[in-house]
């Protein structure tokens, strides 16, 4: 069974590398036999995890990128194939989320979420698949998205909105480039406690959120692992435009 799961001789490219959940994605990858390609915006904590990773016995490299901007994914998949070869799995995990009432956000504040999380997560597919097809490898995609691509919250619709439409996208490419050999999967996390969210979690808005939790905690990034590695490896060959869940039972609490 650790063979299905192996990630040995891939080359996984994580953006977003930098933040919380994913550094753990990064090492998880890693941990699985994968060398990881970090990317982000700011290349000096990317370095600093490289050496983390390294201290593991876990090969990775960082990489500049802004996932808005096509000449950036270009110039930071040029150098991972320089480093690495051909990126077999991609994992689309930069994100951005602006919490505020519709009737008082801007255009501007609009644009910023869903072009980070929406047309970043389809660039960076794109052009690896692109580069797949090119060289006639098969490969895997795998979109972080969100509970809230299924359920809304108060305060977050750019943010609901990209991660519905990341859903919809993880089909739509499913269906398009199952002919080449990529599969195109989601995996949706509920509320995952991070340094980022630890506070709010620990005052009393966040303990009533908790409460509405079937299993009555948060998740731990450990908990996404199971299905990371699955949707990652070839142990989910046969699937594709499908999202995982893993959330407590959150979304099925009652409204």
């Amino acid at each position: 069974m650790d063979k299905m799961f192996s990630l040995s001789g891939k080359v996984a490219l994580v953006t977003g590398a930098a933040g919380g959940l994913g550094a753990h994605i990064s090492k998880t990858l890693g941990g699985a036999g994968a060398r990881v390609v970090l990317a982000g915006r700011r290349i000096q904590p990317l370095e600093h995890l490289v050496a983390e990773l390294a201290a593991l016995g876990i090969e990775a490299c960082a990489v500049s990128m802004d996932v808005t901007d096509d000449a950036s994914i270009t110039a930071g998949l040029d150098k991972a194939e320089s480093k690495f070869g051909l990126v077999d799995l991609a994992v689309c995990n930069a994100g951005n989320a602006i919490t505020k009432k519709s009737l008082s956000l801007s255009a501007q504040e609009w644009d910023q979420v869903i072009d980070v999380n929406l047309k970043g997560c389809w660039l960076v597919a794109n052009k690896v698949a692109q580069r797949l097809v090119a060289a006639d490898r098969p490969g895997a995609v795998l979109m972080v998205s969100s509970i809230l691509g299924h359920r809304v919250a108060g305060g977050v619709l750019p943010y609901a909105v990209s991660k519905a439409g990341l859903e919809q996208m993880t089909k739509a490419l499913a269906l398009e480039w199952a002919r080449h050999g990529i599969r195109v999967n989601a995996l949706a996390p509920g509320y995952i406690e991070t340094d980022l969210n630890r506070e709010f979690f620990a005052s009393d808005a966040g303990q009533a959120m908790i409460g509405r939790i079937p299993q009555r905690r948060l998740g731990q990034p450990a908990d996404l692992d199971g299905a990371l590695l699955l949707l990652a490896s070839d142990a989910s060959r046969y699937m594709t435009g499908t999202s995982i869940v893993v959330d407590g039972g959150h979304l099925h609490s009652s409204l």
